[in-house]
């Protein structure tokens, strides 16, 4: 086998997930590139979509809402998208690349390239085998319009909505999102909190904002701390410098609040909490039940988050707090109790498969 993995940058979910891929397939020797599609295309096109992405998710997420509802309502496995024929212009180009590499295996943890290739091995052949790897806790639309060998889903329990939507049911293998090994084979709790310089006996809510530092969560840590005098809020702030400059202005070195440029290390910092507050991204949500964290969902970027968040707590994996009030009561009430913990991390441990990448990869040499 060698491998291709092609992503997008819209948002950092599914570039971890082809990140993962990638590490299982180093790990095993196994020739491996990743690329990101969009640059087969015209120039900037890249760079035009990802930033054209973010600003509407992070801008104006009722406006993101609507469109992906539309996207939903004219999705259809009868007829093709706008979405899709966007996605054949570069389609030759990726084609090409993909041929003249000798790859014989891509991965698309991405809608858009998983596009570009149905059209491509339609038109040119089909020399490689090409497999489709759902980043969230839904069929997102136009998903049916692709033809991937094989689809990598989230659990079993989706089968039923992709089925759905149109895609064959023996083309779908329910095992998992693949995250990085680092999160299946973290340290301790108190491992984690030495190397970090956390206190072993805080109640530590962990704040993550996202790889882009969605929502404005500056008055939600001093009123999570003012619950009790041993608890402590870690926030990832992302790219968000604003926020990190916010808090470090109003908290200082008190201890009690840390903020947390970009960093590789939120393996780390899940080990280390107690409680985690994310929005509900299908790759974050993932790494936090691998690591058996207790989850709250913050509100979510209308969309397939809304499912994503649907599917945790359905599954007794998350709560949903929306708003203020409701995300300092949730962390709260988590934070000081040990069985509601507990419970959570044990519908985690019963629901996700930590080892989806091991599987994927296993599954894709079966079929080479």
């Amino acid at each position: 086998m060698k491998a291709l993995i092609l992503s997008c940058n819209t948002g950092g979910g599914h570039n971890a997930a082809g990140k993962a891929l990638l590490e299982e397939l180093n790990r095993r020797a196994i020739p491996a590139a990743m690329e990101d599609a969009l640059r087969f295309g015209r120039r900037r096109t890249s760079q035009i979509v990802s930033q054209g992405y973010v600003n509407i998710a992070s801008h104006t997420p009722r406006i993101f809402g609507g469109l992906y509802r539309a996207g939903d309502f004219i999705s259809s496995d009868k007829w093709k998208s706008p979405v899709y024929f966007a996605n054949t212009r570069y389609a030759a180009a990726l084609h090409d690349y993909i041929v003249s590499q000798g790859f014989d295996t891509v991965f698309c943890p991405h809608l858009f390239p998983a596009e570009a290739l149905t059209y491509a091995r339609k038109k040119y052949g089909a020399p490689y085998r090409l497999y489709a790897v759902a980043t969230d806790y839904t069929c997102i639309p136009f998903m049916e319009e692709t033809e991937p060998d094989c689809f990598f889903i989230p659990h079993a329990d989706l089968t039923a909505e992709f089925v759905q939507k149109g895609i064959p049911q023996d083309r779908l293998k329910p095992l998992g999102i693949p995250v990085s090994q680092r999160f299946a084979d973290h340290m301790t709790k108190d491992e984690a909190r030495a190397e970090l310089g956390v206190d072993k006996a805080a109640r530590v809510c962990l704040m993550m904002t996202g790889s882009m530092g969605f929502g404005d969560i500056f008055p939600l840590p001093e009123r999570i701390c003012a619950a009790g005098a041993d608890v402590q809020v870690i926030v990832l702030v992302g790219s968000n410098r604003e926020l990190k400059d916010r808090l470090e202005d109003k908290f200082g070195d008190s201890g009690r609040v840390r903020a947390v440029s970009f960093t590789d290390q939120v393996p780390l910092y899940m080990a280390a909490c107690d409680v985690m507050l994310t929005k509900p991204g299908g790759l974050t949500s993932t790494e936090a039940a691998v690591f058996s964290v207790p989850l709250i969902h913050t509100d979510p970027i209308p969309g397939c988050e809304t499912r994503n968040a649907a599917f945790f707590q359905g599954h007794g994996m998350s709560r949903r707090a929306l708003g203020g009030q409701e995300i300092v009561s949730a962390a709260t009430e988590l934070l000081f109790s040990d069985s509601a913990r507990e419970a959570m991390c044990a519908a985690q441990r019963r629901t996700i498969n930590p080892y989806a990448a091991r599987d994927i990869v296993d599954c894709a040499l079966e079929r080479a």
